[in-house]
């Protein structure tokens, strides 16, 4: 089966890869960084061309912290919004049988929602500090419904929460909330900082997916025939921020005190999802132990920083 993975070089793409190989996949790859601009619609449709694919990861995106999501909301939603066109418009004209399998950010969530159930995703606004991205996720997905009503095309659509492990990038603007922490208070330690400052009140709660998992997740979505209402990919279970920066401190060993800082404003109150249709999909899938989890983070970023 050839395979193509669009946005191969990020956190999530380049261990999906990693595990798609040791599976025996025929798998390509597609990033900007050797390239490839997914909002030409011209490099899209060479692309297509040239791999062949009976099966699309789109795994890219335009995104980053609350900070720079607000800073710069026209860029994120036009880029996410005119790669996702670009793909589905391409595969129309090319072969609509090839299968889209792309994750979704549960930020796309109303921002008042606090457990988040599929039957409500669309029932409210996306939190005024995500506005650009959750939205720009909401529209790939009427993108990929209104494709299939006219051509056919056949999508599996899954909702994440937070995502953390190993693999990430070091820049805490470009990383994923978690790993942004333990990267700041790992440097905190080595500088023996006194205080590891907090962006927020440490109020809202959070749900954490492990990367594992969420690859785990995509790897299986390649039985299923097509799901373009999404279902959400979680356990059910939250943790403050204020938790997870005590966990943080006690697997990367910082002996400072941890201050919250409330010149930053907080995101959504509550991101939990409603695990039950996923449980009733994947019946025996088990999730990693958070904690060991962010152990595994904190070893992995030790030797870069």
């Amino acid at each position: 089966m050839n395979i193509l993975i669009l946005g191969s070089t990020g956190f999530i793409g380049k261990n999906l890869l990693k595990k798609l190989i040791a599976m025996g996949y025929n798998v390509f790859t597609a990033e900007r960084s050797s390239g490839v601009d997914l909002r030409s619609y011209e490099q899209v449709i060479s692309l297509l061309r040239r791999t062949n694919p009976e099966v699309v990861f789109n795994l890219a995106s335009h995104g980053g912290s609350v900070h720079y999501v607000k800073t710069f909301p026209a860029d994120v939603f036009f880029d996410n919004v005119q790669m996702s066109l670009n793909l589905y418009k391409a595969i129309s004209e090319i072969n609509p049988s090839i299968k889209i399998i792309q994750p979704l950010s549960n930020c796309s969530y109303p921002g008042d929602s606090q457990i988040q159930k599929e039957e409500e995703w669309l029932s409210g606004d996306v939190h005024p500090s995500v506005f650009s991205f959750g939205n720009s996720k909401r529209s790939v997905y009427y993108g990929s419904k209104c494709y299939r009503n006219q051509y056919g095309i056949k999508t599996i659509n899954m909702i994440f929460p937070n995502t953390y492990g190993p693999g990430d990038s070091t820049d805490p603007n470009h990383t994923h909330a978690l790993n942004g922490m333990a990267i700041r208070m790992l440097k905190a330690k080595i500088s023996k900082d006194r205080k590891f400052f907090v962006w927020g009140t440490g109020a809202p709660i959070r749900e954490w997916v492990y990367i594992d998992d969420f690859i785990e997740v995509l790897v299986r979505c390649l039985k299923i025939e097509a799901q373009e209402y999404p279902v959400n990919v979680g356990h059910g279970r939250g943790y403050s921020i204020a938790d997870s920066a005590a966990l943080i401190k006690i697997a990367c060993g910082f002996n400072g005190q941890i201050v919250f800082d409330t010149k930053y404003k907080d995101g959504d109150p509550i991101k939990i999802v409603d695990g039950s249709r996923f449980k009733n999909l994947f019946k025996d899938f088990e999730f990693y132990d958070h904690f060991k989890g962010i152990e595994n983070t904190i070893r992995y970023y030790e030797k870069l920083i």
